[in-house]
């Protein structure tokens, strides 16, 4: 059972600036939560039990955040608002399940992973990438189920437009398993449009196997100068590591770019009963 998480939060956020220039962009409101309270919470309902953020020094402001709960009891002392007291109880869950590792000099995905090499207990582990929301269906928790069924690693995965394959880890098939899972044969990290093997690409949402740390400590950088998680991934692929892809059933919403953080608190919104 896959009981860890992993959250890479070090990241600039440069796609949403301004905003982002004084505000980590976990902690924008999507309809009136912080963002990575919806993360948090697919976590839980998908038997996760500890979290590891990797922030950096200058995002700070997130782990006072989620250690702001002597604020609320300070409040709760003056006045017993049931409000605040409900976001008091939720601080203090969710304070317990969280660590924290810095990763000071962005470098990465792959550089985060490997940040959080000495808190992994278990041969796999979950990563999940903030800027993707998905919503309606708990994605880690089917997730989770492809993994207990075939013993794998498993990669979320949906079709793109041909035109976006440059933003995305882009992947090809070698076999079909069930209608929504497959076995990838190769992946690429954020080819061009006419390098692209597919248009089927990688979401943010991934078991990994702990192998991948020795994959990580050994890599050279990629594109731009940092370590690409797709890169430790097709290497394990090579070494017959099975890599799943897994086709969710969840509403995806792409939090990391103004308009899609725009629309994400619409489409949010819209759900007002909003639940797993």
């Amino acid at each position: 059972m896959i009981k860890q998480a992993i959250i890479p939060l070090a990241g600039l956020g440069t796609r949403l600036l301004p905003l982002t220039s004084v505000f980590a962009k976990e902690l924008l409101p999507i309809n009136g939560r912080p963002g990575i309270e919806y993360i948090i919470d697919e976590c839980i309902d998908a038997g996760i039990k500890e979290i590891i953020f990797i922030i950096s020094k200058k995002k700070m402001m997130i782990k006072n955040y989620f250690y702001s709960d002597r604020f609320y009891k300070n409040l709760i002392k003056k006045k017993k608002d049931p409000r605040i007291i409900k976001e008091y109880k939720k601080l203090l869950k969710y304070k317990k399940m969280i660590k924290f590792v810095y990763q000071n000099v962005p470098k990465g995905t792959g550089d985060a992973v490997l940040k959080t090499k000495r808190f992994i207990k278990d041969k796999y582990f979950l990563m999940l990438l903030p800027d993707d929301l998905i919503i309606k269906k708990n994605c880690s928790k089917s997730m989770i189920n492809v993994h207990q069924k075939y013993k794998s690693s498993v990669m979320a995965s949906m079709q793109v437009n041909k035109s976006t394959v440059s933003r995305w880890g882009i992947y090809n098939l070698s076999k079909r398993l069930s209608k929504s899972d497959y076995l990838i044969s190769d992946v690429v990290e954020k080819p061009s449009i006419k390098d692209a093997p597919s248009n089927k690409a990688v979401i943010g949402r991934y078991i990994l196997p702990k192998t991948i740390f020795k994959k990580l400590k050994n890599q050279n950088s990629g594109n731009g100068g940092e370590i690409h998680i797709t890169d430790a991934i097709q290497s394990l692929i090579k070494d017959n590591e099975n890599f799943i892809a897994h086709n969710f059933s969840g509403k995806y919403l792409d939090c990391g770019t103004m308009n899609g953080y725009i629309n994400s608190g619409k489409k949010i919104s819209n759900l007002w009963n909003y639940a797993w």
